[in-house]
């Protein structure tokens, strides 16, 4: 029995070394083990996963506005052209079929100014130009 209780308190001892031993080694150093350390990684490493799965959706979507905004800007340049060249139709179709009595109106009132008073005095002929010819004389 003696034998016995040697080796129970013998084994007693060396558990509490152990014991004592382990608990030294966890208040002397505040850093978690290995195992922790890995398992805190792994806890920010898929953290960054879905902030980075966040950002590349919120990219996807900014991404597909900028291109049905593209897409609006060439369908309003398009209307725009289309729009200018309607413009251009018509100021081209009224240009062509503008009534030409107007400059009718203006030579006629250029060749009145250009008549001589009724003083029998022909009107000075503007520089450059050839005097107009003079009026036939009346016949009785």
């Amino acid at each position: 029995m003696e034998g016995l209780m040697r080796k129970s308190s013998k084994l007693v001892g060396l558990a509490g070394a152990v014991l004592a031993l382990s608990l030294l080694a966890g208040c002397s150093s505040n850093e978690p083990d290995p195992a922790q350390r890995a398992v805190n990684a792994a806890n920010r490493a898929d953290g960054a996963a879905a902030r980075a799965e966040a950002a590349s959706q919120k990219s996807s979507q900014a991404a597909a506005q900028a291109q049905a905004a593209a897409s609006r800007v060439e369908q309003a340049a398009s209307d725009a052209k289309a729009a200018a060249d309607r413009a251009e139709a018509i100021a081209s179709k009224t240009m062509s079929s503008a009534p030409r009595h107007r400059a009718r109106r203006r030579h006629r009132a250029a060749e009145e100014s250009s008549a001589p008073p009724a003083g029998g005095e022909a009107a000075p002929a503007p520089a450059g130009e050839a005097p107009p010819p003079a009026p036939a004389p009346a016949t009785p």
